[in-house]
């Protein structure tokens, strides 16, 4: 039998694993990039409910074809570090996922192509090969990172203490509550706040240094 992993480590998406919000970048494509901006911006500060700023974001999606997945997956950018945080991580025995407000439809290619071990995201409807408009199935917000969280590291076998949730905004707040550490990642200030560490620079390797794993 192998050892269980030495940690589990669940990372937010947009604006921490990649530089960029999804949502926004396919509403360049919608024409709808300030409205969707500000709405963002309004729920990573916790000043609107997460749930109903991803459907009014989403409404502004509609008649969008479904080739725009393809196209947005083209300018995505990694963050600066995070290759080398979750090759370090799994060197190092140790799990990583991704939980995310953004879409499967972006996330799935790009996890498995750097290795991640899990995640979870909300999917787009998609009707005769354009964007409806709405999300399918349950919405990925505070509460379901959290349950995300608790979920891989019951599958992991490990206990919630050698858990590290690492997020920006106030929809990674659950998840950094359940955690055995919460690292917040140039975060909002309320996240900051929140968080037993923050990194204030644009590179993931740092989290690395913070768990022993290098330095």
């Amino acid at each position: 039998m192998s050892p269980a992993p030495r940690f589990l480590v669940v990372l937010d998406v947009d604006s921490t694993l990649i530089q960029d919000e999804v949502i926004e970048l396919l509403a360049d494509a919608a024409g709808s990039r300030a409205l969707v901006s500000t709405i963002t911006e309004q729920a990573m500060l916790g000043e609107i409910d997460f749930a109903d700023s991803l459907r009014a974001r989403v409404a502004t999606l509609e008649g969008l074809p479904e080739t725009v997945f393809a196209d947005v997956s083209q300018i995505v950018r990694l963050t600066l570090g995070a290759q080398e945080l979750i090759t370090g991580l799994h060197e190092h025995n140790c799990r990583v996922g991704l939980v995310s407000g953004g879409f499967h439809e972006l996330l799935d290619p790009l996890a498995a192509d750097i290795g991640i071990d899990h995640w979870r995201a909300n999917r787009l409807e998609v009707r005769h090969e354009r964007l409806t408009g709405r999300v399918v199935g349950p919405i990925i917000d505070a509460a379901a990172k959290a349950s995300a969280l608790r979920e891989w590291a019951l599958a992991n076998g490990l206990p919630l203490a050698r858990t590290i949730a690492v997020g920006d905004g106030a929809n990674d707040l659950h998840m950094m509550q359940e955690a055995g550490l919460a690292v917040a990642f140039n975060a909002k200030p309320r996240v900051r706040a929140a968080a037993d560490l923050a990194i204030d620079v644009p590179d993931l390797s740092q989290v690395l240094p913070l768990l022993g794993l290098r330095g």
